[in-house]
C-alpha cells in the first residue's frame, strides 16, 4: 500500500516515516508550506524564523527522506491555512474568545488537506508522528481514537475532530512508543534531528504576542474600553479585548485588596469583566461544532470524563444532548476558567468520545 507521510522536519514525523517504510508501505513524504514568514512576521522575526514550516525544517525533512530513500516534496497550502487557521484565530479573539489554532490546523490542514492530497496522488493512506492510537472496533463498526501509551505525550486532545473517513485512512506509528524510545530510534538511525527541540509556540506567532499579531495582520488596533465588575462598576481602562483571556490575573493594571481575574469578555460593549477567584469556577459547559468518534450520536446521558485544555487533567462529568446540536457537559466538581473558543474533549477511559468548541459556561 502507498502512504503519504506528513513530515515536519522534527524527530517524531521522521521516525514515523521510518516505521511506515519498515512495515512495507510505499512512502511519499510531504511537508506543508503554510505561510511565508516575511508575509506575516515582522522583518527581524521573519529573517530568523526557524520553527514549523521554516526552510530549516524543510531541509531537515528532506535529509531524512533522502536517507530513507523516499520521495519528498513541499506542498503549497498557504491559501488554505490563511482561510482555515489564521482568519478564525483572529475572528475568535475579536469575538472575546481564546482560539486553539493547532486544533484547526490538524482538522483542516494536516488531516483534511493532506488526505485530499493523498487521494490526488493515488495514495491509500496518510501517516503522522502524533502520539495517539487508532483501532477499528468490529462490534461497534467504528474507527476509534485512543490515548497514546505515553500519557505525558498524548495528543488525542488536538485530534478529536478526526472523522471516520480520516481515521480509516490514517496510521499513527508512534502511539505505543514513548518519546525517549523515539529519540533513541532516531539516534540509532543517524538522523540529524534526533535531539531537535520541540516548538511549544504557535507557528505564526513565535514571540507569543497574539494581540500584536492580530493588530499587525489586520492593520487595525483593538480599541480601549472599560474594566468592569460583575455588577457593572467601572474599575479602570483595558487596552483592547484581544489582550485578555478568561482566568488571566497578570497585566491588568488594577489595584485591589484581593487578586482580580478576568471572568468575562463582552465584545458588544467592549468590556472586560473582572472578579475575584470565585467567579472563575463553573460546573456546566456547553459545546457546539461537535464531532463524535466512538459513538455515531449522543441519544441520552452518558457518564464520561472531559478535559477543557490540552494540559488539563480530564475530570468526571455527565454529558447530554441539547436539542440544537449542542452538548451540555455537567462536571462533578466546578472547573476553573472554561474559556469560550477553546475545545472540550470527552473521553470514555482511553477512548475519545468526541468534542466541540466551548460556547458557554455557567
Amino acid at each position: 500500500m502507498k502512504a503519504l507521510i506528513a513530515m515536519s522536519g522534527g524527530v517524531d514525523s521522521s521516525v514515523a516515516a521510518y516505521l511506515m517504510k519498515e512495515r512495507g508501505y510505499e512512502c511519499h513524504g510531504v511537508m506543508m508550506r503554510l505561510f511565508e514568514p516575511e508575509d506575516i512576521l515582522e522583518k527581524e522575526a521573519a529573517a530568523n524564523y526557524s520553527k514549523c514550516g521554516s526552510n530549516r525544517d524543510a531541509a531537515d525533512a528532506a535529509r531524512v527522506a533522502e536517507r530513507l530513500g523516499i520521495p519528498f516534496e513541499l506542498a503549497d497550502c498557504k491559501d488554505s491555512f490563511e482561510k482555515c487557521v489564521i482568519q478564525p484565530f483572529i475572528d475568535t479573539y475579536r469575538a472575546g474568545g481564546t482560539p486553539n489554532p493547532c486544533i484547526e490546523c490538524n482538522r483542516h490542514m494536516k488531516f483534511g488537506g493532506l488526505l485530499e492530497l493523498a487521494k490526488e496522488k493515488g495514495l491509500d493512506l496518510i501517516s503522522s508522528g502524533h502520539y495517539v492510537r487508532h483501532v477499528y472496533d468490529e462490534d461497534l463498526d467504528r474507527h476509534l481514537l485512543l490515548r497514546a501509551t505515553d500519557q505525558s505525550k498524548d495528543q488525542s486532545y488536538v485530534l478529536y475532530s478526526l472523522t471516520q473517513e480520516q481515521l480509516a485512512r490514517t496510521v499513527f506509528p508512534l502511539g505505543d512508543l514513548t518519546k525517549a524510545e523515539v529519540r533513541q530510534m532516531a539516534e540509532a538511525l543517524g538522523f540529524d534531528n534526533a535531539s531537535k527541540k520541540e516548538s511549544q509556540d504557535i507557528c505564526f506567532v513565535p514571540d507569543g504576542d497574539y494581540a500584536a499579531f492580530v493588530e499587525r495582520y489586520t492593520d487595525q488596533l483593538s480599541p480601549e474600553g472599560d474594566f468592569v465588575t460583575l455588577d457593572g462598576e467601572v474599575l479602570g481602562r483595558h487596552k483592547g479585548i484581544i489582550r485578555y483571556t478568561i482566568g488571566q490575573r497578570k497585566g491588568l493594571g488594577i489595584s485591589s485588596s484581593a487578586p482580580l481575574f478576568v471572568v468575562g469578555i463582552d465584545p458588544e460593549h467592549n468590556e472586560v469583566i473582572l472578579s475575584h477567584d470565585k467567579g472563575l469556577f463553573k460546573r456546566t459547559v456547553i459545546i457546539d461544532d461537535i464531532n463524535l468518534i466512538s459513538i455515531p450520536e449522543l441519544s441520552g446521558e452518558m457518564r464520561v470524563s472531559c478535559k477543557l485544555r490540552y494540559r488539563h487533567k480530564d475530570q468526571p462529568a455527565v454529558i447530554r444532548p441539547l436539542g440544537d446540536s449542542r452538548i451540555e457537559i455537567i462536571f462533578d466538581d466546578e472547573q476553573r476558567a472554561p474559556t469560550k473558543g477553546q475545545s472540550a474533549v470527552i473521553y470514555d477511559g482511553d477512548k475519545v468520545v468526541g468534542g466541540g468548541k466551548i460556547c458557554e459556561a455557567r
